[in-house]
């Protein structure tokens, strides 16, 4: 999609419209890219283009805004980049976990949260096996000692352990310290339990784009807790919502599928330690975990793009 709105659209000339026939003009040349009829008007739907499950955001600025809704973690956004002259210069396509990660002000429209009530076991396998529709595809697993591809990479069939598998091999973890970075270093902390993860699970190197899950490969999300309250941003874990990989075979994988890696830990003045361990699918994550309830929603989400945005 993001290749079909650049050659659509780049080098269209939107100088001396006004803001809401501007909007319509860029509307009209991407139901044109797609391939579908231009409509008289445009409903207010939301998305916008419901077949395709997509907004469009024409930005000369490099403040988004997103008023009156909030963002769909599977809606695809086409920002759309126009130059000082007007000119429609590049359009990236992407989704809305993504715009999330963009957030700096940690206002997102809405925003899970779970709680840790600890047990008397240091480490729980919360599920003791897959969902019914990965179990399928785990079943196959060939017991692979060291991965060469990324961590990052899309899942495969063959190389997606099962559940157990992992619980298995991160349990050793347990008791184990690391330097703390400091005491507003908590990204750099979960970082490098990330690093540990990826290193217990046999890759070659440590790789972060972001994205979730953080370990896509195994379709495993990390969390490193020094507090009881678990933030679990866009996504419900238990939701029933396709998930952006492509099919395993037959299997179309959901976000309720993914598997949860949740690490508790105590600092001190110079050290992390791991004091807990548990794993869980997203099915089964409030079986164990006690869910918040409510939703934090804003009138206006304001996202600022980095310079780099429309570089990747």
């Amino acid at each position: 999609m993001e290749v079909l709105l650049n050659s659509a659209l780049k080098g269209i000339s939107l100088a001396g419209l006004p803001l809401r026939t501007r909007s319509k003009v860029v509307k009209a040349a991407v139901c044109e890219a797609m391939g579908y009829p231009v409509p008289a008007r445009f409903r207010k739907t939301q998305p916008r283009f419901l077949g395709q499950s997509l907004d469009t955001y024409v930005q000369k600025s490099s403040n988004l805004q997103i008023w009156n809704e909030e963002l769909a973690p599977n809606r695809r956004y086409a920002i759309i980049k126009v130059a000082q002259d007007d000119t429609i210069v590049k359009v990236r396509v992407v989704t809305g976990d993504t715009l999330a990660l963009l957030d700096t002000t940690g206002t997102l429209t809405r925003k899970h949260q779970a709680r840790i009530v600890p047990g008397d076991a240091d480490a729980e396998l919360i599920s003791d096996a897959d969902t019914s529709n990965l179990s399928q595809i785990t079943s196959q697993y060939d017991n692979t000692t060291r991965f060469t591809v990324s961590p990052t990479s899309h899942p495969s069939i063959g190389q997606l352990m099962p559940i157990e598998s992992i619980y298995r091999a991160l349990t050793p973890l347990v008791g184990s310290t690391f330097v703390d970075a400091g005491i507003d270093q908590e990204r750099n902390r979960g970082g490098e339990v990330h690093r540990q993860v990826c290193a217990a699970l046999h890759y070659q190197s440590y790789q972060d784009d972001g994205r979730f899950p953080d370990i896509r490969h195994q379709l495993t999300e990390v969390k490193l807790q020094t507090s009881p309250t678990i933030d679990l941003g866009l996504v419900s874990p238990d939701s029933e919502e396709p998930l952006d990989t492509p099919r395993l075979g037959n299997v179309q994988v959901r976000h309720c599928d993914v598997r949860y890696v949740v690490f508790c830990a105590e600092r001190n003045n110079t050290n992390v330690r791991l004091t807990r361990l548990y794993v869980s699918t997203g099915e089964g994550f409030f079986a164990r975990f006690v869910q918040f309830g409510g939703l934090v929603v804003n009138e206006k989400l304001q996202i600022p793009l980095p310079g780099s945005f429309f570089d990747d």
